[in-house]
């Protein structure tokens, strides 16, 4: 996979399908070109929320989607992210990431596999690059 410009994607991990994506790290490190970073310090295009988005958590993913350099793309990953999966009916979660900050890119499952993630950031890189 060739890519015009070297992409660096943001991870937030918040639960169980934070390991799913975190297999993609060797995906990214094939890739040459593509650096998956867990720090919010990364000059990151893209991020990826992979698990469920509690009230606390709105302030911390919407500095994230504010940090990212333009352009920007998001990815929901797993349907935590998406809807709020089971927990979509508690109190402190919000029933999906979109609620909160724009999504791009959604990548359904309960947990979606690394592969499907793999696609989305095939995808994601391409509107970076476009």
């Amino acid at each position: 996979m060739n890519f015009s410009n070297p992409v660096t994607v943001l991870e937030a991990g918040l639960a169980c399908c934070g390991v799913e994506a975190s297999s993609v790290d060797l995906v990214g490190q094939a890739w040459g070109q593509v650096k998956i970073s867990n720090s919010a310090r990364a000059a990151a295009n893209i991020l990826v929320i992979a698990g469920t988005v509690t009230t606390a958590l709105i302030p911390t993913v919407t500095a994230a989607f504010a940090g990212l350099a333009e352009p920007k793309v998001v990815v929901a990953f797993g349907a935590c992210a998406i809807t709020g999966g089971p927990y979509w009916d508690s109190y402190s979660v919000v029933p999906g990431v979109d609620q909160v900050i724009p999504v791009d890119i959604h990548v359904p499952g309960c947990p979606p596999s690394p592969e499907e993630l793999a696609a989305a950031l095939t995808r994601a890189i391409e509107l970076v690059n476009a």
